[in-house]
């Protein structure tokens, strides 16, 4: 087979060998490969070989081997340096320039060995071209990888991360740079090109993202370095955790689901066609963990509650974990309800992560001055600004509550010290806790009534709603006690709603200044109990009774002309009656003065004009009177 050869180098098998008349006469041999070369080349360029020359020197032998231990950047570097030792041309790139450099000072290749010796080319290609130039300051920290301590030795790294940190802050339209996210729409001074007419239209300097993608090809040692090095420059900490938020998204892609919903497209200024980098996804959440800054927002709270359910699946250190849980829990306000759904990734029987929560909440409370230090009757400071968070925290909890009560796993001690983790200030009403323990009893039917009051125990009858009230007094699933205690509490909620009523009410009737104060004070009681439909309804109740007493006095009026004429009814059948009576006795019979109208009077069974009217009302009359008395 054919040796394949590179510019005046070749390689056969294991070896490098120099296409040269002469034969070799020293073997270097780097990371297990032998290079058969010739000595005058490299100890003429190499303070390094020249000095282990002298030393193998006084060994009078023909050939000299050598090792070269932890040359920095392996085989291809050095083959670079020994094609520059005998006269061969070669490149300078940026994915090279930092190991080559590295190598030319580890091999001595200083100008006291040869003017324009390869230290100093290196070195007048590193400042000169990469440094001032954002791709290649990008490609040649990228490409360093195999070089990092001699690198650092160098101070190379530094004033790559220095560079890249001066340039972020500095608008990339002012050197013309191309955006990548315009393509080739732009013209070589950066104006927007429209059918290749200049438009004049600069572009959008403002986008501050731009640098995201170009080094989120970093590893995650060389992406720390970048971010430390950012933050002691003053790069605003926003900009410092977009960069993180987008790294980690990038290589966790568990992340996904928790990205912003704003449009998160890539913008770059320049292709580097890189494929990213390979991190260990644990050891990747515990160093971005370090880096994120303090800072709160509800897209950076909904980032770190992803990153800590990843942290949970792949198992990172508890250091790592508390310190998300911290982060999260000073900020819990922001959070959503999907958020603190996890899953539970360990051993448990529950379905969700209900110890994580609690320690979240924890450090809530513990982040909240003065929260534990006002009685839950203080109105003003319910009603106080500073309280928002705590209330916007017991109603996620009393929706996260109702969420995992479902869970038939889920012991009663902790979902009552999930209900009992908030202060009692921090609920204005209990109707949450109360739906969350109608949940859990419907999914736990053996609970005994014991567990069940005692679980009870955490909601404040006083502060159930009339609606609550009315659910739990039907409530099957309740213990008897229970309804009675919830009954006996909605008759005192009643009390106090009817007498706010009356209150306001009064107040309509009394003189301007003195009902404005009454109304005012009646208006508090009644917005603090929160029974503003029940006194609606009582005083639509008033105007009721109000049309009812109107009527009733209408009736009776009605009843009283009734009377009267059953009276003079009554006065007329008596007189008729008493003279029958006389006559029957005595055995006499009433002579008419008129046959015709005799019989009409006494012995016809026609009735008369005026008993026809009279008799059917009279029994009536006489019901409606009887129905009044009884």
């Amino acid at each position: 087979m054919a040796p394949d050869k590179v510019f005046g180098f070749y390689k056969q098998g294991n070896d490098w060998l120099c296409k040269a008349r002469l034969p070799s006469d020293i073997t270097i041999i780097v990371d297990g490969v032998n290079f058969h070369l010739h000595k005058f080349p490299l100890v003429s360029k190499c303070g390094k070989i020249a000095c282990i020359f002298k030393e193998l020197k006084s060994a009078h032998e023909r050939t000299f081997t050598t090792k070269l231990e932890e040359f920095p950047g392996g085989l291809d570097t050095f083959l670079f340096a020994a094609k520059f030792c005998y006269g061969i041309r070669v490149e300078f790139t940026a994915r090279n320039i930092i190991m080559v450099y590295c190598a030319a000072d580890y091999l001595e290749m200083t100008d006291e060995y040869g003017e324009d010796n390869l230290l100093s080319k290196a070195k007048s290609f590193f400042l000169k071209n990469v440094l001032p130039n954002w791709k290649d300051c990008v490609l040649a920290l990228r490409s360093c990888e195999s070089c990092m301590p001699w690198a650092e030795k160098l101070n190379i790294l530094q004033k790559c991360f220095n560079a890249v940190s001066t340039m972020v802050c500095t608008d990339p339209s002012l050197f013309g740079w191309p955006m990548m996210m315009y393509g080739s729409l732009q013209s070589p001074g950066g104006s927007i090109l429209w059918n290749g007419i200049n438009t004049g239209a600069r572009i959008r300097s403002a986008e501050s993202d731009w640098w995201f993608e170009d080094i989120s090809y970093f590893s995650v040692g060389l992406f720390e370095r970048q971010i430390k090095t950012m933050e002691e420059r003053g790069i605003r900490s926003e900009h410092l955790a977009g960069a993180v938020m987008y790294y980690a998204r990038k290589y966790l892609p568990g992340l996904g689901r928790w990205q912003s919903t704003q449009s998160s497209k890539a913008r770059t200024v320049a292709s580097f066609n890189l494929t990213p980098t390979t991190v260990d996804q644990r050891v990747l959440v515990e160093n971005i963990e370090k880096l994120l800054p303090k800072k709160k927002g509800k897209s950076f709270c909904r980032f770190l509650l992803g990153l800590l359910r990843v942290a949970l699946i792949l198992g990172v250190n508890q250091t790592c974990l508390d310190s998300l849980e911290r982060r999260i829990g000073k900020q819990l306000e922001l959070a959503s309800l999907d958020g603190l759904l996890i899953p539970s990734f360990s051993d448990s029987d529950t379905l969700y992560e209900t110890d994580c929560v609690e320690r979240i909440i924890h450090h809530f409370v513990s982040s909240e001055s003065g929260l534990t230090l006002f009685s839950p009757p203080s109105l003003d400071l319910i009603s106080s600004p500073s309280c928002e968070p705590l209330r916007k925290v017991a109603r996620l909890m009393d929706n996260y509550l109702a969420e995992v009560a479902s869970d038939v796993n889920l012991k009663p001690g902790k979902i009552r010290s999930l209900a009992e983790v908030l202060p009692d200030s921090s609920r204005t009403f209990h109707d949450g806790l109360y739906r969350a323990l109608d949940i859990y009893f419907k999914a736990h039917p053996w609970l005994s009534d014991r567990e069940k009051e005692v679980l009870f125990n955490t909601i404040d009858y006083r502060k159930l709603s009339i609606d609550a009230c009315a659910h739990a007094s039907q409530n099957e699933r309740l213990p008897l006690r229970i309804v009675l205690q919830v009954l006996f509490f909605e008759q005192m909620h009643l009390r106090t709603a009817l007498a706010s009523c009356l209150n306001v009410l009064e107040a309509e009737n009394a003189p301007t200044g003195q009902g404005i104060a009454t109304s005012e004070t009646a208006g508090q009681i009644v917005q603090r109990d929160g029974w503003v439909t029940i006194v609606h309804e009582n005083r639509v109740l008033k105007v009721d009774m109000d049309n009812m007493r109107s009527r009733v006095a209408e009736l009776e009026e009605e009843i009283s002309k009734i009377k009267q004429e059953m009276k003079k009814v009554t006065k007329s059948n008596s007189s008729l009656t008493y003279a029958r009576i006389i006559s029957r006795k005595l055995g006499c019979r009433l002579v008419s003065k008129s046959s015709d109208s005799q019989t009409d009077v006494v012995g016809s069974t026609a009735p008369t004009p005026r008993p026809s009217l009279e008799q059917p009302c009279s029994s009536r009359h006489r019901k409606s009177i009887s129905l009044f008395q009884s």
